[in-house]
């Protein structure tokens, strides 16, 4: 598939590409329950529909503002592409969003709405709730991006140096180091150490944080109260900067489905952010290292990826630059 943003525009100071696969390898080809959507500064949209790119125009879209998104349907649960696909095609509706708590509630006002609709929709004897991951970042045209994040799928800041995540996974490791059950190193070793396919939040799903037998309906945004100290400084909903010495990758989990996913995302600089390439050849050479070089013990998924670049600073009311090292342990 070629790049999502060919007929996209993010202007001057933004610099997007954006792809989305089923699968790398040619034997096995699972149906692509991910999807993505991309909101360009006049209102054209792509998203996925029926495992294909849709092309649309958002009415009445403020002219500079961009919305790009990833979603990774739970196919364990059923209907997971079905939820993903619904959860791009309403996005298309959200109208714009000039703050943070504006976006917040807005998107959980959605997650709420979509809920009940899968509920009416399906015998709720037999069926099983879907739900999908949702990693979302809103920009305004001066500005103040946000993110809104739910589920493991994840954005990645990647520099000269390294590629840290700026997003903590919804995962059982995040909830028993939220109970105190886990330090520092044990979250980092069963989150990017190690390949764990279980989640304990998703959107229209809900979410099993404070007890994994018990799924109740509402979202649990990760905030400064409720994570460890370690992880306090990447809340769920937050303000970011964008640095323009960076790359930022919005993606799914089948990047770093393997054995030892960490040591695959540290090849990750030296591809896209040292070789000094445009976004679209960064993306790119990130889906040919990984088709013909693929992790150990890789587990087939589908394969989503928005890569992010500004050619200025994009600031809000949180400087990452200034604050530790991104929930990685140190030697």
């Amino acid at each position: 598939m070629t790049n999502l943003t060919d007929q996209l525009d993010f202007g001057a100071s933004l610099e997007i590409a954006a792809r989305c696969e089923a699968s790398i390898s040619k034997l096995q080809v699972p149906e692509n329950q991910d999807n993505l959507l991309l909101i360009d500064a006049n209102g054209q949209a792509v998203l996925m529909q029926h495992q294909q790119p849709l092309s649309v125009t958002v009415a009445g879209w403020p002219r500079g503002h961009v919305r790009l998104a990833v979603l990774d349907g739970m196919g364990g649960h059923g209907h997971g592409r079905q939820a993903a696909e619904a959860v791009a095609q309403a996005l298309l509706q959200v109208p714009a969003c000039a703050t943070l708590d504006q976006l917040s509630a807005r998107l959980d006002a959605l997650h709420h709405s979509l809920q009940q609709q899968f509920r009416q929709q399906h015998d709720a004897e037999t069926f099983r709730r879907p739900g999908t991951t949702l990693t979302l970042l809103e920009i305004p045209p001066q500005g103040q991006p946000m993110l809104y994040h739910v589920g493991d799928s994840r954005l990645y800041e990647i520099t000269a140096d390294d590629a840290r995540p700026l997003t903590v996974d919804h995962v059982p490791a995040t909830a028993y180091a939220m109970h105190g059950l886990l330090d520092e190193q044990q979250w980092w070793q069963q989150v990017h150490g190690e390949h764990r396919p279980q989640i304990v939040q998703a959107y229209i799903l809900g979410n099993a944080f404070s007890n994994p037998q018990v799924l109740d309906d509402g979202l649990r945004g990760l905030d400064q109260a409720s994570l460890p100290g370690f992880l306090r400084h990447l809340p769920d909903r937050r303000m970011l900067t964008l640095r323009s010495d960076a790359l930022y990758l919005l993606a799914t989990d089948g990047f770093w489905s393997c054995a030892q996913p960490d040591l695959w995302v540290a090849r990750w600089s030296q591809l896209m952010v040292q070789s000094g390439l445009p976004a679209a050849a960064a993306i790119e050479a990130l889906y040919q290292d990984y088709s013909a070089t693929p992790p150990p013990s890789l587990h087939i998924d589908n394969l989503s990826a928005i890569l992010l670049r500004t050619r200025r600073p994009v600031a809000g009311n949180i400087d990452e630059t200034a604050l530790p090292e991104a929930a990685k342990p140190h030697d």
